[in-house]
């Protein structure tokens, strides 16, 4: 097959699971799509390819955009979406970074095996659901003064290292040590500040989960070992972003953006994709902004990891210390950062030579995932290359992966989030009823779910999504994230 149709859209085959929408009309870059013809089929379900063709409109967007193999619908910009904009004469776009900031995930290692854990899972399930909060609104494992949301917003973990809620390990073991510098309290709305203040250390709803996994299978021993991984393990998952307030972020610099940069808004096909020229006020306060809702999040992340700890340490008697469980790895995909990548791209996509440039990587539903050498990465994973996490759906496994040698060339530096959606949660309640699916995942795959509502169960249903161990073939078969270990599941909390 040298072309697939998707109805309004039809793509050029490049290679195997490399599919491109050339450039024409008002495009800037064509777009590349990377996936199999299956999960191609389940991708033009929705307006996941027009909403990637709109995003090659993006003044300064470089190569081109990018879909991973888990894109979706998204607003404005999918899912599982990738772009490389010039940080100089191009733009950044909230739309195309999303609601939920450095919403991420991350593993925490433990020394126990699954036969530790067996006979113990509702007890384990049910302490992590009252010592987690969870669900809609408010809540959270700390409540402090405003005082102290803007030192969370501007500090990230050192915060969480200096109120004893992580380790130096914990900073080490995280991207970018959780803390970006240019983060700027100041720039984050009263509103949203108030949103957050009391949800420090909370999962949330939707489809964000605590998850309690044993390591089913090894495929690169030595990076495994590196990433202190081995079959039959217990390891956690938590898998949350920013809240409330970075939503609320979101929203104000969308309404701000739509106002002051009309003139760019009208040359978009898409006003979800509004945007604010690169060096402008606006663009300036939004990253900073963002990168303080992205301390916020990875502070969130850690204080339910504290949590999770303290749970185990007293269901299973002993120090979490004693227990091993330590962070393998926190990684955002919902973010945009300023990354230089080499740019170079001739004609029909030939290459011409080096061309390196800052860019605003924005990255929506998709995971940084980068090879061994790229000094960004921490002194642990330099050598090896970076952790990805990758999870599936409550009835499927997960993957850790590490980055792949072509990710930088192919998708500056990405892979994929996640299984991605195959129906909207409208649907899934439609289709699902919440207890039937806790109570089939128990019995016939010894999975405890706990969550505030069967809506929120049904809203997450294994068939919700697609087949994560198509998307991680892909991935691994590109090179732009390799297959380390699968995981799968023990016992889930969710909102």
């Amino acid at each position: 097959m040298t072309t697939f149709d998707a109805g309004p859209v039809t793509l050029e085959r490049v290679r195997e699971f490399v599919w491109e929408i050339p450039q024409e009309g008002e495009m800037r870059v064509p777009a590349r799509v990377f996936a199999s013809e299956a999960l191609l089929e389940e991708i033009k379900e929705d307006r996941t390819l027009q909403q990637l063709r709109n995003a090659t409109h993006l003044p300064g967007i470089r190569k081109y955009a990018v879909c991973m193999p888990d894109g979706h619908q998204g607003y404005g910009f999918p899912v599982g979406g990738v772009a490389g904009i010039d940080a100089e004469d191009g733009c950044i776009s909230p739309g195309a970074i999303g609601y939920d900031i450095n919403c991420g995930v991350r593993m925490v290692r433990t020394d126990l095996d699954y036969d530790d854990v067996r006979g113990r899972e509702e007890e384990l399930v049910d302490r992590l659901f009252e010592a987690v909060p969870t669900g809609l609104g408010g809540g959270g494992v700390y409540e402090g003064s405003m005082a102290d949301v803007e030192a969370i917003l501007e500090r990230g973990m050192d915060w969480a290292l200096e109120e004893g809620y992580a380790v130096e390990a914990d900073l080490a073991h995280c991207e970018d040590e959780g803390y970006r510098p240019e983060a700027d309290a100041g720039a984050v709305s009263q509103k949203a500040r108030d949103r957050g203040k009391n949800q420090v250390g909370s999962l949330g709803s939707g489809n964000h989960f605590l998850e309690v996994q044993r390591v089913t299978d090894v495929f690169l021993e030595d990076v495994a070992a590196e990433f202190g991984l081995r079959e039959d393990q217990v390891v956690v998952l938590i898998h949350c972003g920013s809240r409330g307030l970075g939503h609320q972020v979101c929203t104000d610099y969308l309404r701000d953006i739509e106002q002051t940069h009309q003139g760019l808004l009208n040359q978009l096909p898409d006003k979800e994709l509004a945007a604010a020229p690169a060096g402008s006020q606006l663009a300036d306060e939004y990253y900073r902004a963002m990168c303080a809702a992205i301390n916020f999040a990875w502070v969130n992340r850690q204080l339910i990891t504290h949590q999770t700890r303290q749970v185990f340490a007293d269901v299973f008697d002993a120090e979490w210390e004693e227990l091993g469980m330590e962070l393998l790895y926190d990684v955002a995909h919902n973010i945009a950062k300023r990354e230089v990548h080499d740019v170079a791209v001739g004609p029909a996509g030939e290459d011409t030579g080096r061309e390196e440039r800052e860019l605003f990587v924005h990255r929506k539903g998709a995971t940084r995932s980068f090879p061994a050498g790229r000094p960004e990465l921490p002194a642990a994973y330099r050598d090896v290359g970076q952790p990805v996490i990758i999870p599936g759906s409550m009835g499927a496994g997960s993957y850790v992966l590490r980055g792949g040698e072509e990710s930088l060339a192919e998708t500056f530096g990405s892979t994929a989030h996640g299984a991605g959606r195959l129906m909207s949660r409208t649907q899934a309640k439609d289709e699902f009823w919440g207890e039937d699916v806790q109570r089939d995942l128990q019995d016939r795959q010894q999975v405890y779910v706990r969550a505030q509502s069967g809506a929120t169960v049904a809203e997450e249903a294994p068939g919700v999504y697609k087949d994560v161990d198509e998307v991680i073939r892909v991935s691994d078969a590109l090179g732009i994230g390799d297959r380390v270990a699968r995981t799968f599941p023990v016992c889930n909390i969710k909102g």
